[in-house]
């Protein structure tokens, strides 16, 4: 049929001699050139294919769903004949089914299903520019496998905003091909100043003034749902002129209302649009000339250290907001209208930051142990996983039992990944599958799949959000099932969640699930389904009424409600924000549930550990999940080896405070560390050698012993001499001795409290006759006089004793001969008799 000439017309022949000569190429093309629709058909009958098919990516549910329906039209066809699709719980294939258009993570399940692809020919990764984890991960895979598997599989990675080179040099050094669009001018309009508060109120006064001077459709980019139906309201109170009505445009919607915001208007009629990301790219919004753009767009972020998820509200980049304003010249000239000024528009991040780098890792880390990759730096990628967010993956995988604790997949791994949800999901369907309770565990992960059908509520209770999907999905029990309620707004999402919940019910083998329905009889508490899928975030209560999380992290209730006394909750939606997360939805449970059905979860274990506080040894014995203490007692009769080890690391920690140095251990230690700094031989006796190797030496005296006072009855002293050999006693005491004769005849004690400086303090009459100061440790260190007057008061510090005959004597002999002329004060101190009394005895 004859088709209107599309910019990608022009490079095609390019393309195709490109994919005959070689298996890769790079393809970006402005928006509007047609490569979404023309590419894929393009490639239908070249002979490498060999009547293979053609899988293309596509982001987005709604792009894969209208991009087959295109090609399918332009073929005369319906969708499921030659062009189909599979995306999440809508498929259009058949047996003559070519090209699929599918959305990313059913790659991954196609390469689970046949690793070689054998079926399919070429595959081509649309919008790469926007980096999706699965986007990131699908090329991974594919690169993999066309370099163990299938050398003759093509790839093709296109894009409009695309930083082409990095990808041509991961796909081998492949062809770059480039081709302009088709987009009519655009005028852009910025705000003339930046803009403060909400975005809603500045949103709707834009678009009120864009319809005013403008004709077409509207559409405008918000960052979220909530956003999107504050500005829907704020229209609607602004008064919107006759025939103009307001669609949604979220990924939350279902299909026919997606299609509704998507389909131009009837005669007479305008539509503003209000929509997320969605409308991005690859996707034409009929009748659109008017786009407004908040700037701003929604992001999950995974935090490694928490191991949660939070949205945050980000800047969209430079190309991000180059598609959004293409949106407005698809069909015609246009307008857009960007939030923000021009002066900030070149502070904005070029691209968008990939998902990989800020995701959960989860299901990426069990893709690649199914795949039989271990270690991720295996794979050649354009944008590596960090480190710590796999490591994390990793360890959460395990405690799911994913995965072993070599990494490779266990049969429930391999189970899991079926699903095509995130693992801990998974995990959560299987437990339940293995005591008969399929079906809620459906449901419920189903129900977590999508948004909160009580965005509003302030109620954590996930129970309250089950209720109202049986209600609005007309059901009084959990099984059996009837049309939804039309009236109300979530009733769209009830019949996503229940069909979602049929497909994964179906992936349970039966026969398993059927036996222990019949078995067991039972209707499981949600506390327990939600501790399946996150074991990790069983809460339990404090004293205070806050949580701790068996991850360690502290959470908290956003406020009083009747959860709030539960002395133990399961937690499946937490922010990550500050030192204690707050729970956004969580279900009951009790001890009894815990220790029936976490068994695997639960370890019990003898603790014997320093209590500061009481300052002794305390032993327990503790039942515990992760952090969680759920129950203790005192340990009878604690391993003494425990016990002792604890006390010595107690006192490793503290230092020698804690044991009765009396003064003379005090000295003896000082003397023992002056000798240690005067000789190698001697071994390291300064406060921290002795505490490193205080186990050595003080362990063998402490058995028996428990708490701080029980060590005050050792005798420290003895404890260090010990230490010592009989040589070194004797060298200590005669090169660091305790007290040094003086030429009085006196035995005069040195203070060591300064083992770098020990003072000798003695009155300056007793020295007369001694020429030279006296040396300890080997003659290496001179002891400090402190002289002293009759009265025992200091007149001189030196560590030079002649020197101070020579020099400061006959002033300091003029000083105390005039205070204590009793006293003898000779001229030559050097021939003098020394004396303790006022004078000698002979004079």
């Amino acid at each position: 049929m004859n088709q209107l000439q599309l910019p990608i017309d022009a490079v095609l022949p390019e393309l195709l001699e490109s994919l005959r000569s070689g298996v890769n190429a790079v393809l970006v093309a402005e928006p509007g050139a047609g490569k979404t629709t023309r590419v894929p058909l393009a490639l239908l009958d070249q002979p490498w294919l060999h009547g293979k098919k053609i899988i293309m990516l596509e982001p987005r549910r709604l792009a894969a769903r209208s991009a087959a329906q295109f090609m399918a039209k332009s073929l005369g066809e319906q969708p499921g004949e030659t062009v189909g699709y599979r995306v999440r719980l809508d498929s259009r294939v058949g047996p003559r089914t070519r090209i699929e258009v599918v959305t990313e993570g059913v790659l991954t399940r196609m390469f689970q299903e046949d690793p070689a692809l054998e079926e399919v020919g070429a595959i081509l990764f649309d919008e790469f520019h926007e980096r999706h984890l699965h986007g990131d991960l699908g090329l991974v895979l594919c690169l993999q496998s066309q370099l163990l598997l299938r050398e003759d599989l093509r790839l093709i990675v296109m894009s409009a905003t695309l930083a082409a080179e990095p990808i041509a040099e991961l796909l081998g050094g492949a062809p770059v091909i480039r081709s302009e669009g088709r987009v009519f001018p655009v005028a852009t309009h910025y705000a003339k100043a930046k803009l403060s508060g909400p975005i809603e109120p500045h949103m709707a006064r834009t678009i009120v003034e864009a319809l005013r001077l403008h004709d077409g459709d509207v559409l405008a980019f918000l960052p979220g749902v909530a956003e999107i139906r504050r500005t829907a309201r704020r229209l609607y109170e602004a008064g919107l002129p006759s025939g103009v009505r307001i669609e949604e445009l979220h990924g939350s919607l279902p299909l026919e209302k997606q299609d509704a915001a998507v389909a131009p208007c009837s005669a007479g009629e305008r539509k503003i649009v209000l929509a997320t990301s969605i409308a991005e790219s690859s996707l034409t919004v009929e009748g659109v000339k008017i786009v407004v753009d908040s700037g701003l767009m929604r992001v999950p972020r995974f935090s490694p250290r928490t191991g949660m998820t939070r949205l945050e509200t980000v800047a969209v980049s430079t190309a991000s907001a180059d598609q959004r304003r293409g949106r407005a010249g698809r069909l015609a000239p246009g307008s857009c209208y960007r939030l923000w000024t021009e002066i900030q528009h070149p502070y904005l991040p070029e691209q968008s930051t990939p998902e990989l780098l800020e995701a959960d890792l989860a299901s990426l880390v069990l893709e690649l142990a199914i795949w039989g990759i271990q270690d991720p730096s295996e794979l050649d990628w354009l944008t590596p996983p960090p480190a710590a967010a796999y490591e994390q993956a990793k360890s959460l995988l395990q405690q799911l039992n994913a995965i072993d604790n070599s990494g490779k997949p266990t049969a429930a791994g391999a189970r899991m990944a079926q699903f095509g949800l995130h693992p801990r999901l998974g995990a959560m369907i299987l437990q339940a599958a293995e005591i008969g309770e399929t079906r809620v565990a459906c449901e419920v992960a189903a129900l977590l799949s999508e948004r909160d059908l009580l965005p509003q509520e302030r109620n954590v209770d996930i129970q309250l959000r089950l209720e109202l999907l049986y209600r609005l999905a007309g059901r009084t029990e959990r099984k059996g099932s009837n049309s939804g309620s039309a009236e109300h707004p979530s009733s769209g999402a009830a019949y996503r969640i229940m069909a979602q919940a049929d497909q994964w019910e179906r992936l349970v083998p039966k026969r398993a699930s059927a036996v222990n329905e019949v078995a067991h009889n039972l209707k499981l508490p949600l506390g327990v389904l939600l501790g399946f899928a996150y074991p990790d975030r069983i809460a339990q209560r404090r004293s205070d009424g806050r949580y701790l999380l068996a991850n360690g992290r502290g959470a908290v209730l956003p406020e009083l409600q009747p959860l709030s006394r539960s002395p133990y909750l399961a937690a499946c939606e937490l922010d990550d924000a500050g030192t204690e997360s707050r729970m956004r939805l969580a279900a009951e449970l009790s001890l009894p549930m815990i220790e029936q059905y976490m068994a695997s979860y639960i370890t019990n274990e003898d603790v014997v550990e320093w209590d500061s506080q009481a300052q002794a040894v305390r032993a327990r014995k503790r039942t515990r999940l992760g952090s969680i203490v759920m129950k203790e007692s005192i340990l009878q009769k604690p391993d003494e080896e425990q016990v002792a080890d604890t006390l010595i690391t107690a006192i490793k920690q503290a230092g020698f405070v804690m044991l009765p140095m009396s003064k003379q251990a005090q000295q003896l230690k000082a003397r023992m560390k002056l000798m240690a700094l005067a000789g190698e031989d001697w071994p390291e006796a300064s406060d921290e050698a002795l505490l490193e190797s205080v186990g050595e030496w003080l362990k063998p005296h402490i058995f028996g012993m428990k708490s701080r006072s029980d060590l005050q009855k050792l005798s420290m002293l003895q404890l260090l001499e010990g230490k010592l050999s009989w040589k070194q006693k004797q060298e200590l005491d005669e090169q660091v001795p305790t007290h040094i004769v003086v030429p009085s005849g006196s035995r005069i004690p040195v203070d060591y409290s300064d083992p770098e400086s020990p003072v000798l303090a003695v009155r300056l009459q007793e020295l007369f006759g001694l020429k030279d100061t006296p040396l300890l440790a080997r003659g290496r260190l001179p002891v400090t006089l402190h002289l002293l007057s009759p009265s025992q008061r200091p007149v001189q510090v030196t560590r030079d004793l002649r020197s101070f005959w020579e020099n400061a004597y006959f002033e300091v002999k003029k000083d105390l001969k005039g205070r204590y002329p009793k006293h003898y004060w000779p001229d030559d101190p050097y021939s003098a008799a020394p004396t303790n009394r006022a004078k000698p005895r002979n004079t």
